[in-house]
């Protein structure tokens, strides 16, 4: 088992949760169980590139452009960042 002082001497950057705070993986945990369950279990893939494919397709096309976000007011993250670009142009002229 490698231990903290081991990664910081190998330059690397440690990232743990907070002793007895199971929360700060909730996004990343969500975000793993939508991909399963809306893409992966529903696929019998080939092999690992046409696994490629199909995640990056599903990322771009669906979960970015047409998945509705309940943290982004029930918009697909595409819209939302169109929206806030928008906002800053108004702000800024």
């Amino acid at each position: 088992m490698i231990i903290p002082s081991q990664c910081r001497r190998r330059g690397c950057q440690i990232s743990m949760s907070h002793k007895a705070s199971p929360w700060e993986n909730g996004g990343c945990e969500s975000w793993m169980k939508t991909l399963k369950y809306e893409e992966v279990f529903r696929q019998e893939y080939r092999d690992l590139a046409e696994a490629r494919t199909c995640l990056e397709r599903f990322i771009e096309t669906v979960y970015n452009q047409q998945r509705l976000h309940s943290a982004l007011g029930y918009r697909p993250p595409a819209e939302f960042e169109q929206t806030l670009v928008a906002q800053e142009h108004v702000s800024a002229g």
